[in-house]
């Protein structure tokens, strides 16, 4: 049993602190109860926590960790960087460099904008589409995740198509009036709301990884790209999750479809905090100081920041993809193996390095299909699994991530504790 005496003393600490004792709501494991971890130190596949236990980490702080803890390229380049001063609020050579290479790896963003979170990115993409297409109105999934701007903060209402209503306290009714949510997964709701609608863009995260990873179905993201074009709306992908992890082109390159406009963010951050939107030129264009659309932000291309996205693109060759796809069949086929011996009912979806294992009798398709996993099986699970010594994300509705910093036994061993922990929770 893993010791917390250190962790629970800090995480009364923290509560004096912070609401729930978090900086991130997720972090407080309310969702699979018990005291959140503190890690101290992170080594390859590996991270410590504050009293001494050790873990394979399969969350590597939610996903942008794709080379592992402290890998020594990617240290060097902060560290050499931090040497030569850690902000400017000016341009600089790095902030090219990485441009570059991002759009020599997803040639859609054909030109783009540094800013520090995924939630800035999201932002703004909307915000140009509205300014290019003159529209208001936008859809979202329901499910779909982008970040905790207002209007993207909304929730389903009655219906395949309808607008949407706050999705926190908070959240006007006004700030949401223009937003759209369909089902993932479904072209007739799709069609419906476009009908319904002038809409500026749809936003969309190609593979949804915050109802846990969920596949789209076969043709479903080249609809939406041919609805698009068919009412003049802009197609968004929150690549946030997706790019630089299924591939180097992104979900977009695995599925052949090119959105209008992108958003990253983690990976190309090297982990640290970083964000990006960009796409067509012509869309672009509208972006201060050449157009009317404002966006800002002192940090944007901070310096470190650039040195670590460099230095991660510069490994990530297909050889690097094809191994990490290799992991995870290896882990799919032993996870699924475990199942089948445990009977236990669940679902593990995966696209290449990343993964969810969904307690649920039925495939999870789209977010209603994933919020009836079972939650609460879900949480004696991780907990389970931690006691073994595997990190696991501390929510049903998360995804995990395979590193190249794992190795085949580490994938051997979350199989072998798999199988322990589903028998114990049978």
């Amino acid at each position: 049993m893993r010791k917390t005496v250190v962790s629970d003393a800090l995480f009364e600490r923290a509560r004096r602190l912070f609401p729930g004792g978090v900086n991130s709501p997720v972090r407080a494991f309310k969702a699979v109860g018990g005291t959140p971890v503190f890690l101290a130190r992170g080594q390859g596949a590996r991270v410590w926590d504050a009293d001494g236990n050790s873990y394979l980490d399969f969350l590597g702080s939610w996903g942008p960790l794709i080379l592992g803890h402290a890998d020594p390229d990617v240290v060097a380049a902060i560290e050499s960087t931090a040497r030569r001063g850690t902000s400017f609020g000016a341009s600089t050579e790095r902030e090219v460099l990485l441009g570059e290479a991002i759009r020599a790896a997803m040639p859609s963003m054909e030109r783009m904008r540094f800013v520090s979170s995924g939630t800035e990115a999201t932002m703004s993409a909307l915000r140009v589409a509205r300014g290019y297409t003159g529209r208001h109105r936008f859809i979202k999934i329901d499910g779909g995740y982008h970040g905790h701007a207002d209007a993207l903060l909304a929730a389903a209402g009655s219906g395949v198509a309808t607008l949407g209503l706050p999705g926190s306290a908070g959240v006007t009714p006004g700030a949401v009036q223009d937003t759209i949510i369909v089902p993932f997964n479904d072209e007739e709701a799709m069609e419906a709301a476009f009908a319904a609608n002038q809409i500026a863009a749809v936003i969309i995260e190609p593979i949804p990884a915050n109802m846990g990873l969920v596949p789209p179905g076969l043709g479903y993201l080249q609809s939406v790209r041919q609805k698009c074009d068919a009412y003049n709306a802009l197609l968004i992908f929150d690549e946030v999750i997706s790019g630089f992890r299924v591939g180097r082109g992104g979900a977009q390159t695995l599925f052949g479809v090119r959105p209008d406009l992108t958003c990253l963010g983690k990976i190309v951050g090297g982990g640290l905090p970083l964000g990006v939107f960009g796409g067509q030129s012509v869309i672009m264009s509208e972006v201060a100081p050449e157009g009317p659309v404002y966006q800002a932000g002192t940090l944007s291309g901070n310096p470190l920041a650039m040195a670590a996205g460099l230095a991660v693109l510069r490994k990530l060759d297909q050889a690097a993809y094809d191994r990490l796809d290799a992991l995870g069949r290896r882990l799919e086929a032993g996870i699924k193996g475990a199942l089948a011996a445990s009977g236990v009912a669940a679902q593990f979806q995966r696209v290449g390095s990343a993964f969810t294992l969904f307690f649920s009798a039925e495939p999870v398709t789209d977010f209603a299909s994933a919020k009836r996993a079972d939650t609460g099986r879900y949480a004696r699970f991780f907990h389970e699994m931690l006691d073994r010594g595997i990190y696991l994300p501390p929510a049903q509705l998360e995804a995990g991530f395979i590193s190249l910093a794992h190795q085949e036994n580490d994938i051997d061993a979350f199989v072998a504790a798999s199988r322990e922990a589903l028998a114990t929770i049978h």
